[in-house]
């Protein structure tokens, strides 16, 4: 199989524990495009990994107040400067009254900040993987726990990988193909 055919590699490991070391092995040897997986998730892998924090906590604060300030200032043009009326002698701008609708529009805007920037950063929607190839990779929703190796990789390597996978603890080793 020659690389552009090929996708990567695919291990299975028999618990989480064994995966989360593998994962820390992986990341020590100089692998980057490495991904775990299991059917929960499993504590520490992030750090294992070497995955930084993501940034959609940031990005839902950002657009959430965002959306906060263009709600009071919505109510604010209606009530104020659009059609201004006094009403039992409050103020133009009765900033009391704005807080429901404007938290309720921070929290919708929130929520779909969240969906969308979600969906952005893994790059989903991903309607095939080549990793779907694999029948062993069923076992994923139930009791499987594996690693995929993308053939991207800086060190990968066709029998070293497979070399390494296999030393720290890999079973049921295959080579995925991009286009089987």
């Amino acid at each position: 199989m020659n690389k552009q055919n090929e996708y990567g590699f695919l291990a299975e490991f028999d618990n989480p524990h064994l995966l989360l070391e593998a994962a820390k092995k992986m990341k020590k040897e100089g692998f980057n495009k490495f991904d775990c997986h299991s059917p929960f998730p499993i504590h520490g892998m992030d750090q294992a990994m070497g995955l930084k924090r993501s940034p959609l906590g940031y990005i839902v604060f950002i657009i959430s107040m965002i959306a906060l300030i263009s709600g009071i200032a919505l109510e604010w043009w209606t009530s104020s400067v659009d059609y201004p009326i006094v009403i039992s002698g409050k103020p133009f701008f009765s900033y009391q009254a704005y807080g429901p609708v404007a938290f309720a529009f921070m929290v919708l805007s929130g929520a779909f900040a969240t969906l969308g920037g979600m969906l952005f950063l893994n790059k989903l929607p991903k309607f095939f993987h080549p990793l779907f190839n694999s029948s062993k990779f069923e076992k994923i929703m139930d009791d499987g726990f594996f690693i995929s190796l993308s053939s991207d990789d800086e060190k990968f390597d066709l029998k070293e990988s497979k070399t390494f996978l296999d030393k720290i603890g890999g079973r049921n080793i295959e080579v995925i193909g991009a286009e089987e």
